[in-house]
């Protein structure tokens, strides 16, 4: 392979997935930002890659068949480069459905109730005054998240990675434990804890966790530029 992937992305959880599988790869990419914040992922070009309108995407100048192929929806696109270069990803049907389930679980679960922790918890005070409207939503998701951490910490408990070997399973996952934006404390999950530390280690997680670091604002904030933001990315409706 010689020509770069595009990775279309913003320095997220779910940008931070592919750009940490595409640096453990060894993958050649450029990084092509789209400012989720500006409204960027709604760009018609963008939604020719990515039709739900959300980053990360990828295009594949070499694809399968040699033609260029773009993904989106970050698991897909995990998949499609452990499959592509053979790397962190199973051939046996055994190894690959232990991978797919923590992927899968990942992209169902984790991140989407992460996500609402995330948004009750630091964006949503900055948008609604009166705080016992949302303090339900902080209760539920800051609750299952600690449930799904407590997840991990089980899984954990007598292997170094989710699936075994270390894989895209892990990779999906490592981004999205933030346990000071998550309400969470990992003293509690002492083997989630060693995982988060042991994988965050990696040269490969190292660099594609910081890739984009400087472009990230700061959603929570009072300022008229974060009061836009939230606007161009909360309540949503189809266009």
């Amino acid at each position: 392979m010689t020509r770069p992937i595009e990775l279309w992305y913003w320095p997220t959880p779910n940008g931070w997935k592919v750009s940490i599988a595409l640096e453990e790869m060894g993958l050649p990419y450029e990084m092509k930002p789209v400012n989720i914040g500006a409204g960027e992922q709604f760009a018609p070009a963008f939604q020719a890659i990515s039709p739900n309108g959300r980053m990360p995407a990828i295009v594949d100048p070499d694809g399968p068949d040699g033609m260029p192929l773009s993904i989106f929806e970050s698991g897909a696109i995990l998949q499609y480069l452990g499959a592509k270069t053979g790397k962190f990803y199973p051939h046996d049907l055994r190894g690959k459905a232990e991978v797919d389930q923590w992927l899968f679980w990942q992209v169902g679960g984790l991140g989407p109730m992460a996500g609402q922790t995330h948004h009750f918890r630091q964006y949503a005070p900055a948008i609604i005054r009166d705080q016992r409207q949302i303090a339900y939503g902080v209760r539920r998701y800051t609750d299952e998240t600690h449930r799904l951490y407590g997840v991990l910490d089980r899984r954990l408990a007598d292997r170094d990675f989710l699936a075994g070997e270390y894989s895209i399973a892990d990779m999906a996952s490592w981004p999205w434990i933030l346990p000071q934006l998550q309400g969470q404390n990992l003293d509690e999950f002492p083997h989630l804890s060693a995982w988060v530390k042991r994988v965050g280690e990696r040269p490969g997680v190292v660099a594609g966790r910081a890739l984009g670091e400087a472009l990230r604002g700061n959603l929570a904030s009072s300022d008229k530029a974060a009061e836009a933001a939230r606007k161009v990315l909360f309540g949503q409706r189809a266009r």
